[in-house]
């Protein structure tokens, strides 16, 4: 199934950006009157009729509409710190979209090897996981920002977890049991870097209502460890 963004929907109308125009007319030679399936990145999927087959905007009018399109029932907030090597976070973020993820937010702690992050190419690979995996809302990939401003901006309406792998001075929990016993949907987890959070970083998370969880025995990298929260959010609700 051929999915393309709709950068716009204007009434009956969803317009294609160059990029999809370009793949769709271009790469996939679609042509006008030609059915074609887009999304409007907020939930829907559209089921219209091309009308302009121009490679720099095409358009097609709305035939038939599907809210919640590939949806699922909770909204989650992946909070990671960008490892060392650029491709594994890039790999945990495609992963994670396909899985199902709302926010990814790059976070840049004490210990972390890397300081700096662009999400430009990071909202690409979003994009295209997000079509590939038969979804109609994006996740939204934000700005990066410091591990410590983002434990004190987190919704204090969420469940908010942190798994680290130092034993701090509160007993870690199972992941599963801390999903288990929650009974709402919002939630938010947060991964540190290689070097994992700092004690201080771990304190300030607690004492802002954090609760530390273990994904397993296992030893787990960055990118594997957010993968691996996100099958456990999705296992729990799905």
């Amino acid at each position: 199934m051929e999915i393309f963004y709709a950068s716009e929907v204007s009434g009956s109308l969803c317009i294609l950006d160059a990029e999809e125009s370009a793949h769709a007319v271009k790469v996939l030679r679609h042509r006008t009157g030609d059915e074609i399936c887009t999304i409007d990145g907020e939930g829907t999927m559209y089921r219209c009729r091309l009308v302009d087959d121009s490679p720099k905007g095409a358009s097609a009018t709305i035939e038939e509409s599907f809210p919640q399109w590939g949806s699922h029932p909770y909204d989650l907030t992946l909070a990671v710190c960008p490892t060392k090597n650029n491709d594994r976070f890039e790999w945990f973020a495609e992963k994670a979209t396909e899985v199902g993820v709302d926010t990814i937010v790059p976070v840049i702690g004490d210990r972390s090897e890397r300081k700096v992050y662009k999400t430009e190419r990071l909202r690409k690979i979003v994009l295209s996981a997000t079509k590939q995996s038969l979804k109609a809302k994006l996740a939204a990939a934000e700005e990066p920002m410091s591990v410590k401003q983002f434990i004190k901006e987190a919704p204090a309406d969420a469940l908010k977890l942190i798994a680290y792998c130092f034993e701090g001075e509160k007993e870690k929990v199972t992941i599963k049991s801390a999903l288990d016993s929650y009974e709402g949907s919002r939630i938010v987890v947060m991964i540190g870097p290689e070097g994992d959070f700092s004690p201080e970083e771990a304190r300030l998370a607690i004492e802002n209502g954090f609760i530390p969880v273990s994904l397993g025995n296992s030893r787990l990298r960055t990118e594997t460890a957010g993968v691996t929260a996100a099958e456990a959010v999705y296992f729990r609700y799905m």
